[in-house]
């Protein structure tokens, strides 16, 4: 990401009350009844499948046109990510909320509206420009 967008999301954050924040919401697949479980289960599968995880293969190749259908347009077609709209790499088995098949099946059944500060309204601005540094010295400008 570019510099002066990590330091845009670091000032104004990700879904939370400042109007300058990003907002970017995955659809929840299962509770609003857009995926069926057995959807779910073979998308899950197929997503594990792109971090070479040991799937079901029958399930997971059911799960590729699941995807295709209704995550890749954020995910991209190879589940690569597009952080421009708040969509994580899939492949790369780095998971914020646990990469198991229970946890995936959770999520996309049901969705994960975290959100972070803006740290605007909490640090002066020296040091959220610092910090917006920080996070693209890790690796943030990739």
């Amino acid at each position: 990401r570019p510099p002066e967008q990590i330091l845009q999301t670091v000032t104004y954050g990700v879904r939370n009350a400042n109007a300058d924040s990003r907002v970017s919401d995955m659809p929840r697949f299962g509770a609003d009844g857009l995926l069926t479980k057995e959807q779910i289960n073979d998308v899950a599968e197929y997503v594990l499948s792109l971090t070479n995880t040991e799937t079901d293969k029958t399930a997971a190749g059911r799960g590729a046109q699941v995807f295709a259908d209704n995550c890749a347009a954020c995910h991209g077609d190879k589940g690569d990510g597009n952080p421009d709209v708040g969509a994580p790499r899939l492949n790369d088995a780095i998971w914020l909320y646990g990469g198991d098949k229970a946890t995936v099946v959770q999520t996309i059944t049901y969705a994960r509206r975290g959100s972070m500060p803006a740290w605007s309204e909490r640090l002066d601005p020296a040091t959220v420009k610092l910090l917006a540094a920080y996070v693209h010295s890790l690796g943030g400008g990739k």
